[in-house]
């Protein structure tokens, strides 16, 4: 039985299912609309739709390289009870796995590519079908690739609560490379800077620093001439303290980033880095514990 664009688009609108996965389902089910409806539910596909308006505000960060390409990637779920589990790790690994391989720009075109790790099925699927399995809704929230000629490194903090991912130039990646490159990572996963130099500091930024320092020393009475060293002592620690090269080296205050890096290797320096801290800026689910028990007692007496 032949079937349209207007039956593909009904079938998703019943079941909620993305396009491609109800036209494979009414061409195995031969254009039966009914059929193909059973054919998502047993895959678990209209299933795991039914559960994409919880909050997924769990999850882990978890960082992959894989030869000359690095990639960190967040993956969210509904609790931490499954974010901690092997499943969920699995996935995230197998994703990222996925983007090392493929490089998408962007989550809609990762969702949107054949899976690497199961051929015939695009990633959207493969999660879906995991969702399935899992029982919570799953979501990638984001991810970044760096291709580099150097050596690239990623320290997950707590199980997955923090990511960090460092690309380092350097003509040999010899142990002290290594081990400079893994205390930087702890570096940047405790103090969490914004910038990497002086230089990739927006302008728009220090002279916001500036007015916001000049009003601080006006309003504590200093004179024009100590309000502008004030200023001036104000913006270097403001260098210090968000501009990696520029930090104390949290396991000797003595040591910066950029003396750190000259002692491991004349010719070793940083390309760049990146770091997610799981679940930032997401909406977390709201319990109310004594709404939740009045709930439960009003169920007994049913």
């Amino acid at each position: 039985m032949a079937f349209t664009a207007k039956d593909v688009m009904a079938l998703r609108e019943k079941t909620g299912a993305g396009m491609m996965d109800c036209k494979k389902a009414l061409t195995d089910a031969d254009g039966d609309m009914e059929k193909a409806g059973e054919l998502l539910r047993e895959r678990g596909i209209a299933k795991a739709e039914k559960k994409a308006s919880r909050i997924a505000a769990e999850g882990i960060v978890l960082g992959y390289v894989e030869g000359k390409t690095g990639v960190l990637v967040e993956i969210n779920c509904e609790s931490d009870f499954v974010a901690n589990g092997p499943k969920f790790h699995d996935l995230t690994l197998a994703v990222a796995k996925h983007i090392a391989a493929k490089q998408p720009a962007t989550v809609e075109e990762l969702l949107s590519q054949d899976f690497t790790g199961e051929p015939g099925k695009t990633v959207e699927t493969f999660i879906k079908e995991q969702v399935a399995v899992i029982g919570e809704k799953i979501s990638v929230r984001r991810f970044v690739v760096r291709n580099s000629e150097g050596y690239q490194t990623t320290y997950i903090h707590l199980g997955g609560k923090l990511g960090v991912l460092l690309d380092v130039a350097c003509s040999e990646a010899t142990d002290a490379v290594k081990e400079t490159a893994h205390d930087i990572t702890l570096q940047i996963a405790f103090t969490k800077p914004a910038y990497l130099t002086e230089a990739d500091v927006p302008a728009e930024k220090i002279e916001k620093e500036k007015e916001i320092l000049k009003e601080q020393a006006i309003n504590a009475g200093k004179k024009p001439e100590i309000a502008e060293k004030m200023v001036m002592g104000g913006i270097k620690k403001f260098y210090q303290e968000n501009c990696l090269l520029d930090q104390a080296f949290i396991k000797d205050d003595k040591k910066t980033i950029a003396s750190l890096l000259k002692a491991a290797g004349s010719d070793m320096s940083v390309n760049g880095f990146d770091f997610f801290v799981m679940g930032e800026g997401l909406e977390k689910k709201q319990e109310d514990l004594s709404e939740e028990v009045a709930k439960q007692v009003e169920a007994m007496k049913k």
